[in-house]
C-alpha cells in the first residue's frame, strides 16, 4: 500500500530519500525545518499522513491556495513526467551540455520542479539547500546552464552566466536579459505551463466569462489531499487569477481578490508595480488597496528604496505612474519600508500589508509613511 513519505528539505540526504521513496512506490511530502511550528502543524495535518496515497502519486505539495489555509496538492509521476518534458522541448534542454541548478526552497513548487525535472530527464543536477549568491555564482563557473529564481534572487546574481534563467513568482522584471524567461504557473500546476505569455506544448488556456485564467494539461494535480478535485468535467483547473488572451499571448492581471477598485475604477496592483519598478529609486515594491472613505479603496504603494536614505517622495512616484497607467493607478499614499513580506519562495504576502502602518519615523511628505531601521 502506497504512503506519504515525510522529508525534510534541509536534510542531505533529501535526493536519496526522494528516490528511495520513489522506488518502493511511495509518494513525498517536502517539509521546510523552516516554517513556524503551527504552519508545519496545519500543513502535516492537511496532509492526512495515516491515509495511504492513490498508486502512481508522486508528491504531495503544500500550498496556500486562494484563501491562505494550507491544503496540500497531489501530483502523480505521470504528471510530473508530462511537466519535465514539455519543459525540456521549450528549452531545448540537452543532458550531454546542459546542468540545472536547485537553489530554491524545496517545499515549495517552483525549487522541487527543478529537481524533479533533472530526474526525469536525466539532465545533470546541481543541488544547493537554500539561495546564496555566491554560490549560485560559483555554480555557474563549474558548468550549470539552466536554474529558476524569483525576482528578489534574480536581483543579485549575474544572469549572464546562464543559458537560461526561469523565473517565476510576482512582479518579473519586464525589462530583463532575453536568457531569463518570465514564467506562470502554480503548485497546482506542477511548476510554471506557459512562458513569457505562451503555453507550454500540451498546454491549453482559456478566460472563463468572468475574466479568470482557467488550464487544462496533463501536468495538472490529480486532486488535493482531501479528496477534493478542482478541476472541472472536462478538466479545466480554475486558477483564481485573472487575465486575458490576445493571439494566443496570456497577460496576467493578478488575483481576483487583489483588485482595488477605487472611485469606481479597477486598478491591478501588478500592473502598478511593474510601472513602479521602472522608477530608479524603488528596488522593490508591492501595491495594496486599503479602504477609504472618499474613493472606497486607497492605492497604497509600499516601497523598498534603491537608497535608504534617498527614498522617492510620493508625488514623483505617482507622476511616474501616469506616464504608464490611468491616473486612478496612481498611489495615492506611500510606506517606505526596509524589506516586503515574503513567502520562502519569494511571492509576496499582500495579507501581511492590507493593515495601516504604524508610523516609526518621520515622513518626507505628509502621505509618505517609513518603516526603515533607525
Amino acid at each position: 500500500m502506497a504512503r506519504l513519505v515525510v522529508l525534510d528539505t534541509d536534510d542531505p540526504t533529501f535526493l536519496n530519500g526522494l528516490r528511495r521513496a520513489w522506488d518502493d512506490g511511495n509518494a513525498i511530502l517536502p517539509v521546510d525545518p523552516r516554517w513556524p511550528p503551527p504552519l508545519r502543524a496545519a500543513i502535516l495535518d492537511a496532509a492526512r499522513l495515516a491515509e495511504p496515497c492513490e498508486p502512481g502519486d508522486a508528491l504531495a505539495m503544500a500550498t496556500s491556495g486562494t484563501t491562505g489555509a494550507p491544503r496540500v496538492a497531489m501530483l502523480t509521476h505521470a504528471a510530473l513526467a508530462a511537466s519535465a518534458s514539455a519543459i525540456s522541448r521549450r528549452l531545448e534542454v540537452d543532458p550531454a551540455r546542459d546542468r540545472w541548478l536547485a537553489c530554491l526552497p524545496l517545499a515549495h513548487i517552483g525549487g522541487l520542479s527543478v529537481v524533479t525535472r533533472a530526474l526525469l530527464t536525466t539532465t545533470p543536477l546541481t543541488l544547493q539547500p537554500r539561495f546564496d549568491a555566491a554560490a549560485v555564482g560559483q555554480a555557474a563557473a563549474d558548468g550549470c546552464t539552466l536554474t529558476a529564481l524569483v525576482p528578489t534572487t534574480l536581483s543579485r546574481v549575474d544572469p549572464g552566466r546562464f543559458r537560461t534563467i526561469l523565473v517565476g513568482g510576482q512582479a518579473v522584471p519586464e525589462e530583463r536579459p532575453p536568457n531569463v524567461i518570465a514564467t506562470y504557473g502554480m503548485t497546482e500546476t506542477g511548476s510554471g505551463v506557459v512562458y513569457d505569455g505562451v503555453p507550454l506544448e500540451g498546454v491549453e488556456l482559456r478566460i472563463s466569462p468572468a475574466g479568470e485564467v482557467q488550464v487544462r494539461a496533463a501536468m495538472l494535480l490529480r486532486a488535493y489531499r482531501d479528496g477534493h478535485d478542482p478541476k472541472d468535467a472536462h478538466g479545466w483547473l480554475p486558477t483564481g487569477d485573472m487575465g486575458s488572451l490576445t493571439n494566443g499571448i496570456l497577460s496576467v492581471y493578478g488575483r481576483g481578490s487583489d483588485l482595488i477598485i477605487t472611485g469606481g475604477e479597477n486598478v491591478w496592483p501588478v500592473a502598478v508595480e511593474e510601472a513602479l519598478l521602472r522608477h530608479p529609486k524603488v528596488a522593490e515594491v508591492a501595491v495594496v488597496g486599503r479602504p477609504d472613505p472618499e474613493w472606497g479603496a486607497q492605492v497604497v504603494a509600499v516601497v523598498v528604496p534603491v537608497e535608504a536614505g534617498d527614498p522617492p517622495t510620493l508625488h514623483q512616484l505617482r507622476q511616474h505612474v501616469k506616464q504608464w497607467l490611468p491616473a486612478a493607478a496612481a498611489p495615492r499614499s506611500t510606506e517606505i519600508v526596509a524589506a516586503l513580506p515574503r513567502t520562502p519562495n519569494g511571492k509576496i504576502i499582500r495579507a501581511a500589508l492590507q493593515a495601516a502602518p504604524t508610523i516609526t519615523g518621520g515622513p518626507p511628505d505628509p502621505t509618505t509613511r517609513r518603516r526603515l531601521p533607525p
